[in-house]
């Protein structure tokens, strides 16, 4: 491991299929009903799919985990630098193995990145916890054109606003409601604050499918686990294949 790689905590084993499979197998346990919604994903892009959700994962967990934001600002200027890498054809990082040669610009993420650290800040309300990752989101939804579709439009605003509802969700995975804007926060007696955003959350769920399977299948995931006490709770397998099946027949709108 190189002096970057220690100072982030991430790995330079960029050609282990063992240290790829452990963080496949880390976005498996926080979403255990892709075993049952994956089969709706053409079979040749379920590997790049798994892979590509891990990735956003880490960098989620970068973003917004912990109390001290040091260590995932570390994390994440290493990913702009890996994603950097990936665009000229090298890699460190385990799930490059299934993504780096993939036909997307990783330098346009990469170049997201500061985007996505600047929305740990507490939004002031709904309006700007989505315009927030707005750019990230944007990044996002043209990779996933990429890997799942191939050459073509690349600006779809139902893709984007699908990515930021569920890169929204994500953050209940987080420990503490610093992510619940200031306009619910100030409305005490209500509710607690982390059950008055997740409702408004998926009250005002964006309604455009996304183009993508993939991204139909995780964001319908994630808005009914919002429906939840605990918004991070995994759905039954009964539940997640009937959202599934009809995420998958859903149609683009754009």
């Amino acid at each position: 491991m190189n002096t970057t790689d220690e100072r982030a905590g991430l790995p330079s084993a960029g050609n282990d299929p063992a240290a790829l499979d452990s963080f496949l197998a880390k976005w498996r346990q926080r979403w255990p009903e892709w075993g049952v919604a994956e089969v709706f994903v053409p079979a040749p892009q379920r590997g790049s799919a798994l892979a590509w959700a891990a990735l956003l994962q880490e960098l989620g967990d970068a973003a917004w985990g912990g109390r001290d934001p040091r260590p995932g600002e570390a994390k994440l200027a290493w990913w702009g630098e890996e994603l950097q890498g990936w665009s000229r054809g090298a890699r460190r990082h385990p799930l490059g193995i299934a993504l780096q040669r993939q036909s997307a610009d990783w330098a346009a993420l990469a170049a997201a990145l500061p985007t996505l650290r600047a929305s740990r800040e507490r939004p002031r309300d709904h309006a700007e916890a989505f315009a927030a990752l707005e750019p990230f989101a944007a990044a996002v939804a043209a990779v996933e054109q990429r890997l799942f579709i191939g050459a073509g439009d690349d600006d779809a605003q139902g893709s984007r606003d699908a990515v930021v509802a569920a890169l929204l969700q994500s953050r209940f995975f987080h420990e503490g409601d610093a992510h619940v804007p200031l306009a619910i926060v100030a409305r005490a007696g209500e509710g607690t604050p982390l059950a008055i955003w997740a409702e408004q959350l998926r009250q005002r769920w964006p309604q455009a499918p996304a183009r993508t399977v993939p991204r139909r299948l995780w964001t319908a995931l994630a808005h009914a686990r919002l429906g939840h006490a605990e918004p991070a709770r995994a759905l039954k397998p009964w539940r997640s294949l009937a959202i599934a099946w009809r995420s998958a027949r859903a149609r683009p709108r754009n």
